[in-house]
């Protein structure tokens, strides 16, 4: 298990932290994706140990959607003090099985109105959003003789046959925000739409790392097109010194709206130190990391972003945003009828 010292400058932070409460580590239970080691994130963290002495234990619990699962199950009794990364299509579950603590960060000040919205009674604080979209290899199709695709019904087209990788709605954030697009814009017919994508030999991944990273050309797969996000192309030109322009694009059209979370989970043993933890997440000394390392944009909007980002990363103006509440009412019949039409 890896462990990062952090520690947080403000004094009123310093105050919250003081005493029995902020001894031993915070464990901060987060997805697989989430940067660990050798990041600016990592060196934000680090920067602050000498001044608090707050050690953050990472737990890594899968993606998303396993994560939140886990968390429903030790509700109460957490294996962790604070979690990041729970997004609008799973927060409701995580509400529904009081998996946090109600914690109004002094950081919501700064952030968008419509994030905060999303919050039920100041369980959770909103960290980053972007949106999921399909992304495709440029070159790679070309290979095929295929335009990009430029919306959802274009990717059940013949022409994309066997090109496509999504992830499992249950197991993957992305996978999830990709389905209820789907629901979203087709309405009752969405089944049909998705039994079209299995006639279009569709891949379904447990994962986005599986599918970014190993299904998808640009990582040596066989599918230049595959469900990640807005943000993705930018660093395709900031991992490869030689590029000037992304490899890499994205479909417009299949973009949904997704907003990240961090919260203390109810009953931390570490209540004060986890409150502050979240404090520190959502400030602009973390939030300036978020891009580079998440993929994903920070909500607090006085961190200015690399040129990179500004320039290629895609934020659509038309994204899907579904509205929580039929999400909440319609997930677990959307999960279920998924699975019976994909035979998962």
């Amino acid at each position: 298990m890896r462990r990062l010292a952090i520690a947080l400058a403000a004094v009123s932070l310093l105050a919250a932290c003081s005493g029995s409460d902020a001894e031993g580590p915070v464990r901060l239970v987060t997805y697989s994706s989430f940067p660990v080691e050798g990041t600016g994130a990592n060196e934000a963290l680090a920067a602050f140990t000498a001044d608090t002495g707050i050690e953050v234990e990472i737990v890594v619990a899968g993606d998303t959607g396993t994560m939140i699962a886990k968390a429903a199950l030790t509700a109460g009794n957490p294996e962790g003090d604070v979690m990041w990364g729970v997004d609008n299509t799973f927060l409701s579950r995580a509400v529904e099985a009081e998996v946090f603590e109600a914690h109004r960060s002094p950081a919501a000040e700064a952030i968008d109105p419509a994030l905060m919205a999303l919050v039920p009674d100041d369980l959770v604080t909103p960290v980053d959003f972007g949106d999921v979209c399909v992304n495709y290899d440029i070159d790679a199709l070309a290979a095929e003789g295929v335009a990009p695709p430029v919306d959802f019904a274009d990717l059940a087209d013949p022409a994309y046959r066997g090109l496509l990788a999504v992830q499992d709605p249950a197991s993957s954030s992305p996978g999830l925000a990709f389905l209820i697009g789907t629901a979203v814009t087709f309405g009752d017919e969405w089944p049909a739409y998705w039994e079209s994508l299995l006639a279009n030999d569709v891949l379904v991944t447990d994962d986005w790392e599986e599918a970014y990273y190993g299904a998808f050309t640009r990582a040596g797969g066989d599918r230049p097109l595959v469900v990640s996000y807005g943000s993705s192309p930018p660093y395709e030109v900031l991992f490869d010194s030689e590029r000037d322009t992304p490899p890499t694009g994205v479909a417009e059209g299949t973009c949904t709206r997704q907003v990240e979370f961090a919260g203390v989970l109810r009953g931390t043993e570490r209540p004060d130190a986890a409150r502050a933890l979240v404090d520190f997440l959502a400030s602009p000394d973390f939030q300036r990391h978020v891009a580079n390392d998440l993929y994903v944009f920070p909500v607090d909007p006085s961190v200015e972003l690399d040129p990179v980002f500004t320039e290629f990363a895609v934020v659509p103006d038309a994204p899907v945003v579904a509205d929580p509440v039929v999400v909440d009412a319609s997930r677990a019949d959307w999960l279920e009828r998924w699975a019976n039409v994909v035979g998962r």
